[in-house]
């Protein structure tokens, strides 16, 4: 298996994308920890260690990298999955997803702040400090195209741009210690929120949470990641890239920024 012996942690991971990467990286012979505010290790097709964790709170958050480190002693792979602001999508049958930011819900800017931009820098902060002293390490922010191109609503682009200047600006300080962190954009994937919303979207070409899955393997497999530091990675792309498929057999097409 191409991770034994690597130990992981994937954030937010009890549903969605979270829970397919912590799937894919167990099957690939990762160790990984896995946190959500409810998680329990036998929601998942794989092997992995649940630590209820809230990430907006700091303290619940050291202490989940403190249990990983005691029983441990390092962490090669940080995936910043965590994020908020998706909550009632659908409202009595309205897409106020997306809505013009003069209409859009304040909680939905203040979820994606403190837990998904914030809580990606908190958890990558504790990472670094055990990776810089082990020379080694990945770190994967979980994006997405509205940070390059409005998509959907103004408080999820300016978000997302946040994470992407993010990881640039850490794999800056951070390459010289051998230590890699890239942005990982999936396409549309067909998470329980997704799947909620399905009748006002286009599924033709969408994939699977396992598909992201396969792509954070495949990256943290790589022996020459670092040459990625600080770019924006399509998991469609990585498919191409290491040769793997979604569940399903099919290979999605990678977008653009032209066809997004």
């Amino acid at each position: 298996m191409m991770l034994q012996g690597r130990v992981a942690l994937v954030t937010g991971g009890s549903r969605g994308v979270g829970k397919g990467v912590t799937e894919a990286l167990g099957k690939a012979g990762a160790t990984v920890y896995v946190t959500g505010r409810t998680v329990v290790e036998t929601d998942f097709d794989a092997p992995c260690i649940p630590i209820p964790c809230n990430h907006t709170d700091d303290g619940e958050v050291e202490a989940a990298f403190d249990r990983i480190h005691a029983d441990r002693g390092r962490i090669d792979l940080l995936v910043n999955n965590v994020w908020g602001g998706y909550e009632r999508m659908v409202e009595d049958g309205e897409f106020t997803w997306g809505r013009p930011f003069w209409q859009q819900p304040l909680f939905r800017w203040d979820s994606m702040f403190s837990a998904g931009v914030r809580a990606h820098f908190v958890a990558s902060r504790l990472a670094a400090r055990r990776m810089v002293e082990q020379r080694s390490g990945l770190i994967v922010n979980i994006s997405f195209w509205p940070a390059q191109k409005h998509i959907a609503n103004v408080p999820y682009g300016v978000a997302k741009a946040a994470t992407d200047k993010m990881t640039r600006d850490m794999a800056h300080e951070l390459q010289e210690h051998g230590v890699t962190v890239v942005s990982l954009y999936p396409g549309l994937v067909r998470t329980e929120k997704v799947m909620e919303a399905a009748a006002y979207l286009d599924l033709s070409n969408s994939e699977s949470p396992q598909f992201i899955g396969r792509a954070v393997a495949a990256l943290a497999a790589d022996p020459h990641i670092l040459a990625l530091t600080g770019s924006v990675v399509v998991a469609a792309a990585c498919a191409e890239r290491y040769g793997f498929v979604d569940v399903d057999g099919r290979r999605p097409k990678a977008l653009t920024i032209e066809n997004v």
